[in-house]
């Protein structure tokens, strides 16, 4: 008999909201040469899962060699060779498999981070952490592929994608859920792309600038088109400086002169999540060491305060904070729900994060904790929050 790493789980399974789609996927796995039947524990859990999502049964249908290593091995063993898979997305020989490389890594990534989920293997927080790590392999496979594709046309001498991800001065910054290690299944990466223009070796017609974005379309192409293997990540580029009107890679002479000068609240709140997620990792914490001043500024004046109270405005006008009904109510975007909860996490780091450094962990719940050990929100808060 299999092995079968899910014996263990905790989890009390959900009842199959269509019973006849799982056992329909579970014959399905067991047809033919390479079929397999699973033993029971995992069984109970196949059925739960097929039974109530028809995307993970394509996937398993798609992925059935792997699905059954999974259960025989477990999620804890598969995860570091998927995460590997993904990074050799670099030695690719064209974009095409490229492509192929990163969606099926993503097939094999939602399968497991999924059962690993339901199975209550995995807690929340390992759930998100995985989910993060799977992207940060994503980006920087994808990235390190189109830096030795640029090198070649380039004829430029160093042709190693690592060393050329660490040495070119191309950052890459996750933001918002991606880079508080927050992401959930249904998230996007949010991304920015800064280049140091004296270590950035490539141009287009004399302009670094212009190979730096043609970099980035490349990246977010492998990432988020999509193809007959579906896409591996929806990308966002809109938390760049200035968005309406700059390029989707900015020098970090430019960001840093526009932080400084320009840079709005909302931009300090957004920074407090970022993270280098790939290229250059030393360019990257020079960067964010120099605008750290913008960042964490010691004393915040009454249009500073002003302007949190129109944030605040917003998240209400947009998000719908009337009466708190279960049908209908928008836990993300609504009253007492998550982007609230980080708005009120985020402010209580701006306004007092510059005069104490413990106040600036990324991640919401740490902030959170972080406020509750130092006395500025109750113990009862912080749990409600949390």
């Amino acid at each position: 008999m299999t092995h079968d790493a899910f014996a263990s789980a905790p989890a009390k399974l959900p009842k199959p909201f269509d019973p006849a789609r799982a056992a329909r996927t579970l014959a399905a796995l067991a047809e033919g040469e390479g079929g397999f039947a699973p033993p029971p524990a995992s069984r109970a859990l196949l059925e739960a899962t097929f039974g109530n999502s028809p995307y993970l049964a394509r996937l398993a249908l798609r992925e059935r060699a792997f699905l059954q290593d999974l259960i025989a091995r477990g999620p804890e063993a598969v995860t570091p060779q998927i995460e590997a898979a993904a990074n050799q997305a670099d030695a690719a020989p064209d974009s095409a498999t490229a492509m192929t490389i990163l969606r099926r890594a993503k097939r094999q990534a939602a399968l497991t981070i999924a059962l690993a989920d339901i199975s209550g293997l995995w807690t929340v927080d390992e759930v998100t952490a995985a989910l993060t790590r799977f992207a940060d392999a994503c980006v920087g496979g994808a990235l390190r592929f189109l830096l030795r594709q640029t090198a070649a046309q380039a004829q430029y001498a160093e042709r190693d994608p690592a060393k050329l991800e660490r040495d070119t001065g191309l950052i890459i910054l996750a933001m918002g859920k991606y880079g508080a290690f927050e992401l959930n299944y249904s998230s996007d990466i949010d991304l920015v792309t800064f280049y140091d223009a004296r270590r950035f070796p490539f141009a287009k017609k004399g302009d670094p600038r212009g190979a730096a974005v043609d970099i980035v379309k490349g990246v977010v192409k492998l990432l988020s088109e999509t193809t007959a293997d579906g896409y591996v990540f929806r990308t966002d580029l809109r938390l760049r400086p200035d968005a309406g009107a700059t390029q989707i890679a900015i020098s970090t002479e430019a960001a840093e002169l526009y932080y400084e000068g320009m840079g709005q609240n909302w931009e300090r709140a957004a920074m407090i999540k970022a993270r280098a997620c790939a290229g250059d990792l030393m360019a990257a914490a020079q960067f964010q060491k120099s605008i750290e001043p913008f960042v964490w500024r010691r004393n915040l004046d009454y249009a500073a305060i002003e302007d949190i109270h129109s944030i605040k405005r917003q998240i209400h006008a947009h998000g719908g904070h009337g009466a708190i009904a279960v049908a209908g109510h928008n836990i993300k975007l609504g009253r007492g729900g998550i982007r609230e909860i980080e708005f009120f996490a985020q402010t209580q780091q701006l306004i007092l994060g510059g005069r104490n450094p413990a106040l600036r962990p990324r991640a919401t719940l740490e902030a959170i904790e972080a406020l509750r050990q130092r006395g500025l929100v109750s113990d009862a808060t912080a749990s409600d929050l949390t």
